[in-house]
C-alpha cells in the first residue's frame, strides 16, 4: 500500500478549514468536529495529515454545519475555485 498525499498543491492546507469550522462552531477538539461532521475520528486525523483529501461529501457536510459557502471552504483549504466554461 502506498502512502499518498492529496492534493499535490503547495498551498493546500486542510488544517485551516478544519480549524475555522472548530472555531465557528465553538467545538473543543477534533473529536467534537468528527461528531459534528458525522465521520469517524480517524477521518479527521487523515485529513489533517494530508493522507485523505477533503472529498465532496465531507465538503458538503462542512458547508451544512458551518454555513461557510463552498467557495469559502475551498479558499480556506487553498484550493482554487473551479471555473466552468460553457463555451465549447
Amino acid at each position: 500500500m502506498t502512502n499518498r498525499r492529496f492534493p499535490e498543491e503547495p498551498t493546500y492546507d486542510p488544517n485551516k478549514v478544519l480549524d475555522a469550522i472548530i472555531e465557528r462552531l465553538q467545538l473543543k477538539n477534533d473529536a467534537a468536529l468528527s461528531r459534528a461532521l458525522e465521520v469517524a475520528p480517524p477521518v479527521i486525523s487523515k485529513i489533517r495529515h494530508r493522507t485523505l483529501p477533503i472529498g465532496a461529501t465531507i465538503l458538503l457536510r462542512m458547508h451544512e454545519i458551518s454555513d461557510f459557502s463552498i467557495r469559502e471552504l475551498r479558499a480556506m483549504m487553498g484550493v482554487p475555485a473551479v471555473s466552468i466554461s460553457l463555451n465549447a
